[in-house]
């Protein structure tokens, strides 16, 4: 099937391209670009989509998300990170059947086509209903079985994890698998040890969660006998891609040993003001040449999946804290949010900006809105002013999984039903 965008304002993230393009064609055929140019020639077999008036960019690149964790969208006031995993969370997630977690990574999946996210780096467990849900909603996501041994039970996830890879590594077209660490307060020496070999002998990235806040670092310290969290990396994390979330309290020295392994980093402001972490210091990352993606987290922790919401706290906060309106101009802070997690993922050939041949996902965006009127600087209105509601069209692979607010295949109020129940069975609480 070959879709030919109309007349459209272009924001491709294409270095070689102008920033913004008016009234140009994209021409797509099965799942990539062919043809990014004006006035391209009709054929009456092709879809078309006039965008005269709309604004088209690649779709966003979530780095750090827990998708199967929609049923605990907002569970987390007045708790520490800590007291809310033990109390709030893991208690239920022991008695999750997968069912529920399939339903609950199919609400997440529609949250982020309606949204405008076409690739999530999810890290979860129970990755056949997640991976179930990947396939039916069509989204583009790299997937993980997490690995701990906090509380034993290390031999049995790592079964799960080269199952997962043995499994679905290379097998379909919008599905990847990484190697999920939790982190290090949760995973002992011999543990990352087998998961980075595991990442080597597959070629696979390393998802962990890192320095998410202070308590972490000391956890860390008591498992690791005193040693300090960068030095723990610098012995094990060299020659791996990695992708470590938070990042909140990093150190001098972990600046120089992300810089030296290019070690890369997803941000996720909306969770960590949530759970009270901190603010991360984007800039001094920045400084040292570290690339900077974006996350989400949860629901739980981090309100929900628009991307646009956490591009806008990046800004805000840096700014703010800095007490410096010119740090992260808006332009950056998009590419954090597409090329820059292209790039986190080590899939910058494949995703993360409109370019001929590369894979066709992408977002039109409708600023009519009189929130967003009148455009004096477009990129500062999208990472400021615009929602995910302005997502008006989501194309994924070559494949529309939403037109005109309308999703393709999928019944979203049953959606919602089937999660509203699970939370009834596991909180008796009724809906509202």
């Amino acid at each position: 099937m070959k879709i030919l965008i109309k007349n459209c304002n272009l924001i491709s993230m294409d270095e070689s391209r102008p920033k913004i393009e008016y009234g140009i064609d994209i021409l797509i055929n099965e799942d990539k670009f062919e043809k990014i140019e004006k006035n391209i020639t009709q054929d009456s077999s092709y879809k078309i989509i006039d965008a005269t008036n709309k604004y088209v960019l690649p779709g966003f690149i979530n780095t750090h998300s827990h998708i199967g964790m929609a049923i605990f969208r907002e569970s987390v006031d007045g708790y520490t990170t800590q007291d809310w995993l033990n109390q709030k969370i893991w208690p239920i997630e022991d008695k999750l059947t997968k069912d529920d977690i399939y339903h609950s990574s199919v609400l997440s999946c529609v949250e982020m086509i309606k949204t405008g996210t076409t690739t999530v780096n999810d890290h979860y467990f129970s990755p056949n209903s997640v991976i179930n849900a990947v396939l039916k909603t069509g989204i583009r996501a790299e997937l993980t079985r997490v690995v701990m041994d906090a509380g034993g039970g290390m031999d049995e996830r790592f079964a799960e994890l080269e199952d997962l890879i043995s499994n679905y590594n290379k097998k379909y077209n919008n599905i990847y698998i990484s190697v999920g660490i939790h982190g290090l307060y949760t995973a002992s020496k011999p543990c990352i040890k087998k998961a980075i070999e595991l990442a080597k002998k597959y070629n696979l990235n390393i998802h962990m969660h890192y320095l998410e806040n202070s308590m972490e670092s000391i956890d860390i310290s008591n498992n690791y006998n005193s040693q300090k969290p960068y030095n723990i990396v610098k012995d094990n994390f060299k020659d791996t891609n990695c992708i470590f979330a938070h990042c909140v309290k990093l150190e001098n020295e972990d600046f120089e040993v992300f810089k030296d392994y290019n070690i890369k980093i997803s941000h996720c402001p909306v969770s960590n003001l949530k759970l009270g972490c901190g603010i991360a210091n984007i800039p001094k990352m920045l400084e040292n040449g570290i690339t900077v993606s974006l996350g989400s987290d949860g629901q739980g922790s981090g309100c929900n999946l628009d991307m646009f919401d956490t591009m806008k706290f990046t800004g805000l906060l840096q700014k703010g804290i800095n007490e410096n309106p010119k740090l992260l101009s808006s332009y950056e802070i998009l590419k954090m949010a597409t090329i820059n997690g292209a790039i986190a993922l080590n899939k910058e050939n494949l995703i993360g900006s409109i370019k001929e041949n590369k894979l066709a996902d992408l977002i039109i965006l409708d600023l009519s809105s009189v929130i967003l009127q009148p455009i004096n600087d477009i990129f500062s209105d999208i990472v400021y002013n615009c929602k995910g509601t302005n997502v008006i069209t989501t194309i994924v692979g070559g494949k529309i999984l939403m037109e005109d607010r309308t999703l393709i295949g999928l019944n979203e109020d049953e959606i919602i039903k089937n999660c509203e129940n699970i939370m009834i069975k596991y909180t008796n609480k009724k809906r509202a």
